[in-house]
C-alpha cells in the first residue's frame, strides 16, 4: 500500500511539471518595431511606431541674468526698477526649459502638421513698499521651488490654413529682434504668439499672402483710458485713467504679403483694431463711448549675406499705428512708464519722466480719441568666426496724443497733480528709444553665451522745468513731494546662456 502510494504521487507530480513547462513556454514573439528616422522634413525627425506620422522633439534650456533692472523683459521704466532707490534690483535671474513637439502627416491634402511649444520657467521677483504698515516691504515673484507653465505655440496646419496658437502674421519673422535679445523693443510687431485663424496662398518663388484673425484680447490692446476715471495715484505711474475695456466684440484682422527668396525678406502687413469700450461709469445707465476702429501699417526689410561676412544680416521694421499702439509697443513692453532721476531745480526733491500709451482715451459723455504711434526698428549682425558675432540694434518709437485727447488729459493733470507749467506746458506726447551692442560666443554647436547691453532712453514733451506734485506713493517708497518733469533713461545688461537641443 505505501509503495503504491509513493508511485501514485511521483506520477501526479510529474504530470503537475509537465504542465507548469507546457503554460511556461513563451508564445511567438511579435516583430519589434523599431523608430525609423523620417527623412521627409529635415533633421531630426522619427516616424511614430505604427503609423505615417513623423514627429520631431526640440527645445532648450536657458539662464538668465538681468543687471540693474528687476525684469528679465524690459527696462528699468516702471515700478521699482524704475524708482532708482533701494528697491530697485541691481540683478534679477530666470531659468527655463522649453520644449517643442513637432508631428507632420503626409495626406491627399498636403502635410497636416501641428506644432506645440511650452516653457516651464522661473524668474526671480522682487519688494514693493507695503501701503499698511510703514517701513515694510512684500515680495512677489516666483517662490523658490515655484514657477510658471506657459504655452507659446499651439496650432495646426492644413490644406494652408493655420488655427490656433501661433506668431502674428503681422509681425516680421524676427519680430522684435532684429540683432538683439533684448525684450523691449519698440517699432513694429511682436514675437509672442497669439490665436489665429489664417489662410495662406503660396504663389511660388517664395511668394505668399496671408488673410488672419486674431485674438486681440492681452496680445494687441494697451488701453483704453476712461480719463473721467483718472487719479492722483495713477497719474504717478503713467496711467492716465481708469483702463475701461469691455468684452471682446471683433478679432483683430490681418493681412500680409511676403518675399522671402535667396537674398531676403520683404514683408508689408496691415492690421484693423476695433477699439470697444466699457462704460462712462459704474454701471451701464450711465452709458458709454461707440466703438472705434484702429489699424496699423508695416513694412519690413531683411537682406541676407551682405558683404561684410558669410551669415551677415540687416534687419529693418517700421510702422504706423492709428488706435492700434500694440503694433507699435508690443506686448513685452510696459503701457506706462515713470522713471525717476536727480534734479537740480531747486524746491524739487527729484525728477519723473512720464509717460501713458493707450489705444484711444474718451471721458464722461465723449467719443473716443484715437492714439497715434509710428517709430522703427533695426539691426545689423555680423560674424566674426563661426563661434563669436555680434550685433548692433536700436529702435525708436513716438506717441502722439490729437488736441482733443490732451485736453481731456491735461485737464487732469492741472487739477490732480498741480503741473506748475499749465496748460501750456502740458504736452503728455512722448518718445522711447533703444540703442544697444550684443556679443555672442558659440564654443561647440548648439551652446552660446551672450551678453546684451542695452541704453534706453524716456524723451518725455511737458514743457522743461516743469513741476507736478505728486502723492505718497508706498509701493515705491516714495515721498508725497515736488518732482521736476524730465527726461530719463535706463541702462541694462542681459547675460545669457542658452543650450538647444
Amino acid at each position: 500500500m505505501k509503495l503504491a502510494k509513493t508511485l501514485f504521487l511521483c506520477s501526479a507530480a510529474t504530470f503537475a511539471g509537465a504542465g507548469v513547462r507546457a503554460a511556461d513556454l513563451p508564445a511567438k514573439a511579435k516583430a519589434i518595431e523599431y523608430v525609423k528616422t523620417c527623412s521627409l522634413y529635415g533633421a531630426g525627425f522619427y516616424y511614430i511606431p505604427g503609423t505615417d506620422t513623423c514627429i520631431k522633439l526640440g527645445g532648450y534650456l536657458r539662464v538668465q541674468a538681468g543687471l540693474t533692472t528687476n525684469s528679465l523683459y524690459d527696462a528699468a521704466n516702471s515700478g521699482s526698477a524704475g524708482a532708482q532707490n533701494r528697491l530697485r534690483n541691481v540683478y534679477s535671474t530666470g531659468s527655463r526649459e522649453d520644449l517643442t513637439i513637432d508631428t507632420r502627416t503626409q495626406t491627399d491634402y498636403g502635410v497636416v502638421r501641428t506644432f506645440f511649444d511650452s516653457v516651464f520657467t522661473w524668474n526671480a521677483g522682487g519688494y514693493a513698499g507695503t501701503a499698511a504698515v510703514n517701513g515694510s516691504t512684500a515680495y512677489s515673484g516666483a517662490a523658490v521651488a515655484g514657477g510658471t507653465l506657459g504655452v507659446y505655440y499651439a496650432f495646426i496646419q492644413f490644406a494652408g490654413l493655420t488655427i490656433g496658437k501661433a506668431q502674428s502674421q503681422f509681425s516680421a519673422p524676427w519680430a522684435n529682434y532684429p540683432g538683439n535679445n533684448f525684450d523691449g523693443l519698440p517699432g513694429g510687431g511682436g514675437w509672442d504668439p497669439v490665436n489665429q485663424f489664417t489662410y495662406t496662398a503660396d504663389f511660388g518663388q517664395g511668394i505668399t499672402a496671408s488673410f488672419s484673425a486674431q485674438d486681440q484680447v492681452q496680445h494687441d490692446t494697451t488701453n483704453i483710458w476712461n480719463v473721467s476715471a483718472a487719479t492722483a495715484s495713477g497719474l504717478a505711474t503713467g496711467a492716465y485713467g481708469g483702463n475701461d475695456i469691455a468684452g471682446t466684440a471683433s478679432p483683430d484682422f490681418i493681412a500680409m504679403l511676403r518675399v522671402d527668396q535667396a537674398w531676403g525678406v520683404f514683408q508689408a502687413a496691415v492690421a484693423a483694431h476695433d477699439n470697444h469700450a466699457a462704460y462712462y461709469g459704474a454701471d451701464e445707465a450711465t452709458g458709454h463711448p461707440a466703438d472705434k476702429w484702429g489699424w496699423a501699417g508695416q513694412l519690413a526689410l531683411s537682406i541676407k549675406n551682405i558683404p561684410t561676412g558669410p551669415g551677415d544680416t540687416v534687419n529693418l521694421t517700421g510702422v504706423y499705428t492709428n488706435g492700434a499702439s500694440r503694433y507699435n509697443f508690443q506686448d513685452y513692453m510696459s503701457t506706462s512708464y515713470a522713471m525717476y532721476g536727480g534734479t537740480g531745480l531747486a524746491g524739487a526733491y527729484q525728477s519723473v519722466g512720464l509717460g501713458g500709451l493707450s489705444d484711444a482715451v474718451f471721458v464722461a459723455g465723449s467719443g473716443q480719441e484715437l492714439t497715434t504711434t509710428y517709430g522703427f526698428r533695426g539691426g545689423y549682425t555680423h560674424n566674426w568666426d563661426p563661434r563669436w558675432a555680434t550685433s548692433v540694434y536700436g529702435a525708436w518709437a513716438a506717441v502722439r496724443y490729437n488736441n482733443t485727447a490732451k485736453g481731456y488729459i491735461c485737464g487732469a493733470f492741472l487739477a490732480t497733480l498741480a503741473l506748475s507749467s499749465g496748460a501750456a506746458g502740458c504736452n503728455p506726447d512722448f518718445n522711447y528709444a533703444v540703442v544697444g551692442l550684443m556679443t555672442g560666443w558659440t564654443p561647440i554647436k548648439n551652446l552660446t553665451f551672450s551678453a546684451d547691453l542695452a541704453y534706453t532712453m524716456l524723451d518725455q514733451k511737458y514743457a522743461r522745468g516743469s513741476t507736478v506734485t505728486l502723492p505718497v506713493q508706498a509701493g515705491i517708497a516714495k515721498p508725497g513731494a515736488t518732482y521736476e518733469l524730465k527726461d530719463q533713461n535706463s541702462l541694462t545688461l542681459l547675460l545669457r546662456a542658452q543650450r538647444n537641443w
